[in-house]
């Protein structure tokens, strides 16, 4: 089945980017995509915690989402919004990070909201505490769709094999990372990592990015790091988007998976062991 990433570089302005995500949407389709799957954040990337209280909105409400979704039905695609930032009803305020699987009709298939929250000290000047406005979700998803099982996950989550490995013994043959990875640890890490998911699960791994210099909120600037990237389940890397915005196809097919587990059942190797 034709696939299509879409690596873009989202503004602080949902409107502006849902209108940018529906016209490369249109062209993917027309071009035969019949899944198309976008990055993390789609709605909105800022570095300010009060420009995101004033443009995110509660799911019911989410401008984002209900523009994705008609757009989807409209064009008879499947569609993974790779996150969109929704407020909760929480009482401590904090957001959802939240990825949605749209079907072909503009339905509502599964919501996965990002388990692991991205709390590091990348360098001396460059700190992330996700956690201090995003709550971490509690469940894992894998949802069945027209191409097969897919598990759903969201950057940061990249680098917990554990969870992965969840995903493909509940069944998953395809797993998703949509991203907006820090320049640095993509530079360092992203495609080891993908890769490594894609061979330890004999699983496609499709990887939807954020890329380069998002406008500036509050006097600051984001950067991201790009590189969307597809691994067949054997570990090719069968697509490396670089860093500029565009639309990227590939051909998503079932047997590879079967192969690749053919040859290293690995899934079916898991033992329980004690210690250390």
């Amino acid at each position: 089945m034709k696939t299509a990433l879409l690596q873009i570089t989202s503004s602080d302005d949902p409107a502006e980017n849902l209108e940018i995500v529906r016209a490369m949407m249109a062209d993917a389709a027309a071009q035969g995509a019949r899944f198309i799957l976008t990055p993390e954040v789609t709605n909105c990337v800022s570095t300010s915690t009060t420009r995101q209280r004033e443009v995110l909105q509660h799911e019911e409400d989410d401008i984002s989402l209900a523009g994705l979704r008609e757009q989807a039905a409209a064009l008879g695609v499947w569609l993974l919004i790779g996150s969109l930032g929704i407020k909760t009803h929480d009482a401590d305020g904090r957001f959802a990070n939240r990825s949605f699987m749209i079907n072909r009709q503009g339905e509502i298939v599964a919501r996965y909201d990002k388990i692991h929250m991205f709390d590091v000290q990348v360098t001396e000047s460059e700190t992330f505490r996700e956690s201090a406005n995003y709550r971490p979700g509690t469940r894992a998803v894998v949802p069945d769709t027209d191409f097969g099982k897919v598990g759903m996950t969201i950057c940061y989550d990249l680098r917990f094999p554990h969870l992965h490995s969840a995903l493909a013994r509940a069944g998953a043959r395809i797993l998703t990372v949509p991203a907006a990875f820090s320049p640095v640890t993509g530079a360092a890490h992203w495609e080891s990592l993908l890769r490594a998911r894609a061979i330890e699960n004999g699983c496609w791994v499709i990887a939807p990015a954020q890329t380069g210099e998002h406008p500036k909120t509050r006097g600051k600037t984001r950067y991201t790091y790009g590189h969307s990237m597809v691994v067949a389940p054997w570990g090719e890397v069968l697509i490396d988007a670089g860093t500029e915005t565009g639309i990227h196809f590939f051909d998503l097919d079932d047997s590879s998976v079967t192969e690749a587990r053919r040859r290293v059942p690995s899934l079916t190797h898991v033992r329980p062991f004690d210690g250390p």
